[in-house]
């Protein structure tokens, strides 16, 4: 086995040697897609106190770096991205039907690390692979709400899959992304912990530049 191992390793060293380099800035915007249901929270007692529903999800914003090493006709692309976005949420209160809806906003910043694999047809990139997210900041305007907290996971993971272009020194994006983890897993109220019923999906599109 550890023979097998170095011979893959001796093998992947060659090609990395003979590989053709890009670095640069890359940069864009995405939008989630979040189809949940209405998130009930209830009271010790198991009646249902509050209604947290899935408003509007805003268009994120990504910037950071890029490798890309091409290995014949094969690629592998790491990236490092800073990326923001924000939800926003329809509270019902069940304990006071006088009260009308109103409208919370949650918005987190993350540490985005892509890996994407795959192969080139001329411009033509076909690609996949995961990427993990390290949370770093969030702000919420559910504070508000009496018994909230947050509990984030230090890195959560995905997948992405989509095709992308290379022309001159530019770079072209268009992917899918996926996610492992229910969308709202960080929301604790009363010290329960509550989530969506929907893993949530974005749709990624970026421009890179090379160097």
């Amino acid at each position: 086995m550890k023979k097998l191992m170095l011979f893959a390793f001796f093998i992947l060293s060659i090609q990395m040697a003979n590989a053709q380099f890009k670095i640069g800035f890359r940069g864009g915007l995405s939008t989630m897609d979040i189809s949940a249901n209405e998130l009930i929270i209830k009271n010790k007692e198991d009646i249902k106190q509050l209604g947290i529903s899935v408003t509007d999800a805003n268009y994120g914003v990504h910037l950071g770096l890029f490798m890309q090493a091409k290995m014949g006709k094969f690629f592998i692309q790491p990236e490092v991205l800073f990326n923001s976005n924000s939800v926003e949420y329809t509270l019902n209160d069940f304990t006071d039907t006088n009260i009308f809806p109103t409208l919370k906003k949650e918005s987190f910043q993350n540490l985005d690390l892509p890996i994407m694999l795959g192969a080139k047809f001329g411009p033509l990139r076909l690609q996949g692979g995961p990427v993990g997210h390290v949370h770093i900041n969030s702000k919420s305007e559910l504070f508000d709400i009496e018994g909230y907290s947050q509990k984030f996971e230090n890195m959560t993971w995905g997948y992405q899959a989509g095709i992308g272009l290379d022309i001159w020194k530019f770079i072209i994006d268009v992917k899918y992304e996926g996610s492992f983890n229910k969308y709202g897993d960080h929301m604790v109220f009363e010290g329960k912990r509550y989530s969506f019923d929907d893993t949530p999906g974005r749709f990624i599109a970026s421009l890179g530049i090379a160097f």
